[in-house]
């Protein structure tokens, strides 16, 4: 089947005659400036998804996917609570907890902190504290050991390391004829961890569960349970199922709620990225535009020939629609395919060009993630792709409109 001549014209109206080669730069400018905009948005969203998991992977090593919370903190029979939602589809694992404040003191170093008891067997199915152990284990917190496990900067501010003694002071009090006096008890480090966000690093302690029950005069009672998901994405269906068929008083948060303002912040700083960096494609589209008009001028007298051999002005606006289509289309191609190839290969391409500025972007000593991580999500790069191309075919229609509407007999007047 032959090709409609609007599509064979305009494919060759890409290439400007040889005695006006400025629009063949114009033309390849737009394609690279597209290319460029195409990529950078790629691979820029692609980082960005990278950090935006790495994030919640090092948030979620520490706080489950659902918590329970009995009312006033307390929750007696927690088995029974733990046994209803292991029954709920999607749940996979719980864990008790205990969780409370306390002060722990290393002579005269004082630093509050964020008690949590646990089973350690249990709290493994729920959190992922032991990949994030920098020295000991959390095996080490054994029932009546007084063991403690610390965050690192928690442990540097007390200015102590696993096998060190540390006192925890609790603030329920004990009334003696001279007033009241905190509990006290001395543990012993047997670890630290890092999960690489400050906020936990610098304020939380783990010890046995049954210890903190003691400690915090909890009998049988706990806190709450913790629950962990095989899909952590449908943490607040799940949370909603619990709470109609769970038959005692408590709340349930699960961690989009918990941390909403965090990841909020962080899915407003990706979607602003991508307006941004849209820019980038506008521009060239725009220079689409440009090139177009200055190609609408160098072919009036061809488009009146074609006119006046019976071609309509919407055969000749199809035609510089070609024209700019295909450079739209070569340079979204090119930007797809660099951008996808960079974003897959961020890990090879930073420390290589690390090693040759001899630098490093993000130095270990002042951020947690020292790497650049990427994940490609392929309907980013649909969204991309979608957008640079509507970009480029609505920078055609002006030049192609202003090209259906040569008027043939001004055209050849001086021919």
């Amino acid at each position: 089947m032959a090709l409609p001549y609007e599509l064979l014209i305009g494919l060759r109206y890409t290439r400007a005659k040889k005695h006006n080669h400025f629009i063949s730069f114009i033309s390849l400018i737009s394609m690279l400036g597209i290319a460029l905009g195409v990529a950078a948005l790629i691979v820029v969203l692609s980082v960005m998804n990278g950090f935006q998991t790495e994030l919640r992977a090092r948030i979620l090593a520490v706080v489950s996917h659902i918590q329970i919370t009995g009312a006033g903190g307390e929750m007696t029979g927690w088995e029974r609570v733990a046994a209803i939602a292991m029954g709920q589809p999607g749940v996979i694992a719980a864990a008790p907890f205990v969780q409370a404040q306390g002060m722990l003191a290393n002579g005269e170093t004082v630093r509050g902190a964020l008690i949590r008891g646990v089973l350690p067997d249990q709290e493994d199915k729920v959190a992922d504290f032991r990949p994030h152990m920098k020295n000991g284990r959390l095996d080490a917190l054994l029932p009546d050991s007084f063991a403690i496990v610390l965050g690192s900067e928690l442990a540097r501010a007390l200015g102590v390391s696993t096998g060190d003694p540390v006192t925890l002071i609790a603030p329920q009090g004990v009334v003696t004829p001279a007033g009241v006096v905190p509990r006290l008890k001395t543990f012993r480090v047997a670890g630290v961890f890092e999960v690489g966000m400050y906020e936990y690093d610098s304020g939380l302690a783990l010890i046995h569960l049954a210890d903190a029950q003691r400690l915090y005069r909890l009998d049988d009672r706990v806190s709450g349970v913790r629950l962990k998901l095989d899909d952590l994405f449908t943490a607040p269906r799940v949370a909603r199922l619990l709470a109609s068929r769970l038959e005692v008083n408590a709340f349930i948060s699960d961690w989009t709620r918990s941390h909403a303002n965090f990841f909020r912040a962080v899915q407003i700083e990706k979607n602003m990225m991508f307006i941004i960096l849209s820019l980038i494609v506008a521009v060239a589209a725009f220079n689409i535009v440009s090139t177009l008009v200055m190609a609408v001028t160098d072919k009036q007298s061809d488009i009146a020939i074609l006119r006046t051999l019976g071609a309509s002005p919407a055969s000749i606006m199809t035609v510089f629609i070609v024209q700019g289509a295909l450079i739209g289309v070569i340079g979204l191609a090119l930007g797809v395919a660099g951008g996808v190839a960079l974003a897959l290969n961020v890990d090879v391409v930073v420390p290589f060009i690390e090693r040759l500025l001899g630098t490093q972007f993000l130095a270990k000593e002042v951020y947690y993630i020292s790497s650049l991580p990427s994940e490609l999500q392929w309907r980013d790069v649909t969204t991309i792709t979608g957008v640079a191309l509507v970009l480029a075919l609505v920078a055609t229609l002006y030049p192609s409109w202003r090209a259906a509407r040569v008027n043939p007999a001004e055209a050849l007047r001086y021919e």
